[in-house]
């Protein structure tokens, strides 16, 4: 039976889709987690929030998050079906 690696990525015009990954040899649900956290890391950079220097020293966290390398869009997650 086929495990699925589902990818939820929020494009940069609000549209959020399912990105589905099948795999056809035998995983575990532990295994599937471990694939989508490589393939996140593969596909996107992450990136930190954007600092402002004196005198505040503020982070923008709202800009914090795993950026697709392609520029679409960000990944919010992932889950195993």
């Amino acid at each position: 039976m086929a495990k699925t690696l589902v990818v939820l990525i929020l494009l940069f015009d609000g549209t959020l889709i399912h990105d589905r990954i099948e795999f056809h040899s035998l995983i575990d649900m532990a295994d599937c987690g471990a694939l989508g956290e490589a393939h996140r890391e593969i596909v996107s950079t992450y990136r930190w929030g954007d600092q402002n220097g004196a005198p505040d020293f503020t982070i923008d966290y709202m800009k914090q998050g795993w950026y697709l390398n392609d520029g679409r869009g960000t990944i919010q997650g992932h889950y195993c079906e």
